[in-house]
């Protein structure tokens, strides 16, 4: 009964967290490429070829859905994979639909024409691969009109965070910041379009103001999967065993991702 959860490196840390908090008696399966990450800069064809490969190793640990808790995987390659690739009876879900949820307040199977919302000016940080690809703002397109999305790419974020150097993860974001708020002075609200950015949520807030509202998944893809599952709970993998699963130095990674959230977590070599 495991659930698959995906990311290049480290980031779907903080999903797979939310995801343990809201259905503690989930069995999760972890898989992070830590050998090829970050994903941010690589091109499409790239991004692809490895989020097919990892997803392939959690559908033969036994999960029948798998979550791509990595948004530069849900911009480059899910489209793709849903389309084409996906071997029937299994699902894979991205990370986009539960953000864009929240920011429109609509839920996804809602096909009516795309209408006002409230917020006008979304500031979207993300991978160089996920603005690229400018997915956010053609999902958000289908959904709400009148809606002015300034994108920002936080080069440097992802290896700083995955290195463990906090203090630079943190003068990035503020650069960042910096250079969104150049482009857009005023945002209602921002958009932490990276699974890692969870981690310095407090600084984008600070460096943002506090009357500009931030979005960050974690929890929202775990609301989100519980109500999945719900409704479709025969999508609940034959898999018994949670485990954490890595293309890297199982032990380096070991050490990496206890720091992270802060108990113990031990990597095998997937």
């Amino acid at each position: 009964m495991a659930v698959g959860i995906f990311d290049s490196g480290l980031g779907g840390l903080t999903v797979l967290d939310a995801v343990h908090k809201r259905l503690p008696d989930l069995p999760l399966v972890y898989m992070g490429d830590s050998a090829h990450a970050p994903y941010g800069v690589r091109d499409a064809d790239d991004i692809y070829a490895l989020t097919t490969k990892a997803t392939e190793r959690l559908f033969e640990a036994g999960c029948d859905l798998v979550i791509l808790a990595c948004n530069t995987a849900s911009a480059a390659a899910l489209r793709k994979m849903q389309d084409s690739w996906v071997p029937e009876g299994k699902r894979v879900l991205g990370v986009f639909v539960p953000l864009i949820e929240a920011l429109t307040e609509r839920q996804w199977g809602d096909n009516s024409p795309p209408r006002e919302v409230a917020t006008k000016h979304v500031a979207l940080f993300a991978t160089p691969a996920t603005v690229r690809s400018r997915a956010f703002q053609r999902e958000l397109a289908f959904r709400a009109i009148g809606v002015d999305v300034e994108a920002q790419a936080c080069g440097g974020v992802v290896d700083a965070i995955e290195d463990a150097d906090m203090i630079l993860a943190e003068a990035l974001v503020r650069s960042h910041v910096d250079a969104l708020k150049r482009k857009m002075p005023e945002p209602d609200a921002a958009i932490l379009g990276c699974t890692h950015y969870p981690l310095m949520a407090e600084t984008f807030q600070d460096a943002l103001g506090p009357e500009v509202k931030v979005f960050s998944q974690a929890s929202l893809v775990a609301e989100s999967l519980a109500d999945y599952l719900d409704r479709r709970p025969e999508m609940v993998g034959p898999g018994q065993k949670s485990a954490f699963l890595t293309t890297g130095d199982p032990q380096r990674v070991s050490d990496r991702a206890t720091q992270f959230l802060r108990r113990q977590i031990t990597f095998e070599a997937a």
